[in-house]
């Protein structure tokens, strides 16, 4: 039995950031949600470009339809490495993603970020993807909760990305698919506030443009901070409507999406929305673009901006030092037994005991530390030489080699004085 996706897509500004950062996708075969990481960097660059790129799975894929899903993550992750390449400004921009291809039977996901996956299925409702964020890994080590992790200090923080640069590989998983299913793809800005009981409520009433747009509406009076981007899709045995196309939106949009007078395309929600911009819910007009940036910062460092760090969980922190610290001890440790080996070839003639002697290594002290030794005691007294004779001889006579030594001394033996 062939089944089809009934879909919609909304992405709205927020409350507080000045633009969105979010890209969204929804078609007949694909779903999905990249969110732009890097502040000042153009986390809405790197989205859009991932977006373009994976919008090219929306066909009826092949059987291997999670390595057509890894494919195109890849392929996204090297476009936004091209762009980094091209401009180097660009350095530090990165992107969630969260990808939900449909082959009429079942679902392929590929996930890497925070941004997440639900399925609705018979009155219940599941998390399909695992967040790459540091507070995940502290939930998944027991030492807080997922309530607690929702007032994290560094509840933003993210471990994964596409950057273009550490091509991480993602989560990859697939499940069937059955009438009646419900799809829910969102960015945190939406799962990030509101509580898995209040997604549950609402995926669980009306369409999916009802669902869609009352997941935003719910994300931005819960008080979410950020952009919020939620896709909706139902799973039906039945095909959708011939209007209902693929809908593009966020920072990916090429245009925006009106209503048109007297009805509409499914899907399309302008005529929802009293939002100047493409997809904002009306509930409070985005930010204007003259104001300043951190007029609503309570945070003098912006948290998008410093989101995702290419860098492991500050826990590993003592480890990367540990190894840092190995690294320039074994460097040190190399310079020095080079240093070593190259002094014990040098050779000098002075006193030892009142005799003339040859001495391996370099004639100077450090501290604590002889840095030559003597290597062979002559019969030839000092006392027997002149005056002028053995005040060298105390100070050090340097030598080109071990013969010229032997040379040396040789010629203060027969100058030594006969009693």
């Amino acid at each position: 039995m062939t089944l089809y996706l009934h879909y919609s897509a909304i992405s709205d500004v927020g409350r507080v950031r000045r633009e969105n950062q979010d890209s969204g996708y929804a078609g007949p075969w694909l779903l999905t949600v990249c969110d732009g990481v890097g502040g000042a960097v153009r986390g809405d660059l790197a989205s859009s470009t991932a977006v373009q790129a994976l919008r090219k799975l929306d066909q009826q894929p092949d059987e291997d339809i999670l390595g057509q899903v890894a494919g195109a993550i890849h392929r996204a992750d090297d476009r936004i490495a091209e762009l980094v390449e091209e401009d180097p400004g660009l350095n530090g921009t990165s992107t969630t993603a969260t990808v939900a291809l449909f082959d009429g039977t079942r679902f392929g996901l590929g996930h890497i970020g925070d941004s997440r996956a639900y399925l609705y299925r018979r009155g219940e409702m599941r998390q399909l993807t695992h967040d790459h964020t540091f507070v995940q890994s502290l939930i998944d080590e027991g030492r807080i909760t997922e309530e607690q992790s929702r007032s994290h200090p560094h509840r933003n923080l993210i471990l994964k990305a596409l950057d273009g640069i550490r091509h991480e590989e993602p989560d990859l998983f697939e499940f069937p698919a059955e009438p009646g299913d419900r799809i829910f793809v969102c960015s945190d800005g939406a799962c990030g506030t509101l509580s898995p009981e209040r997604i549950t409520d609402i995926l669980s009433t009306g369409t999916p443009d009802f669902a869609a747009v009352e997941m935003v509406r719910a994300s931005l009076e819960a008080g979410s901070s950020d952009n919020v981007t939620c896709i909706v899709a139902d799973v039906s045995e039945e095909p959708p409507p011939e209007e209902l196309t693929p809908l593009l939106v966020g920072a990916a949009a090429d245009l925006p999406r009106r209503m048109p007078i007297g009805g509409g395309v499914a899907g399309a929600v302008g005529g929802l929305f009293r939002g100047h911009r493409s997809g904002d819910t009306g509930e409070i007009p985005p930010v204007p673009g003259d104001v300043p940036a951190g007029a609503f910062a309570a945070d003098p460092i912006d948290p998008e901006a410093a989101r995702y760090a290419p860098r492991d969980p500050g826990r590993h922190r003592w480890l990367r030092r540990l190894m840092v610290t190995a690294v320039l001890a074994g460097l040190a440790w190399i310079v020095l037994a080079a240093g070593w080996s190259w002094s014990q070839q040098q050779f000098y003639v002075a006193e030892q005991d009142g005799k003339v002697a040859i001495f391996r290594g370099l004639n100077a002290d450090l501290p604590g530390i002889s840095l030559s030794h003597a290597y062979e005691v002559t019969d030839v007294d000092l006392d027997r030489l002149s005056d002028i004779d053995a005040e060298q001889v105390r100070e050090g006579i340097e030598a080109d080699s071990l013969d010229d030594a032997h040379s040396t001394v040789d010629n203060y033996a027969a100058r030594q004085e006969v009693n």
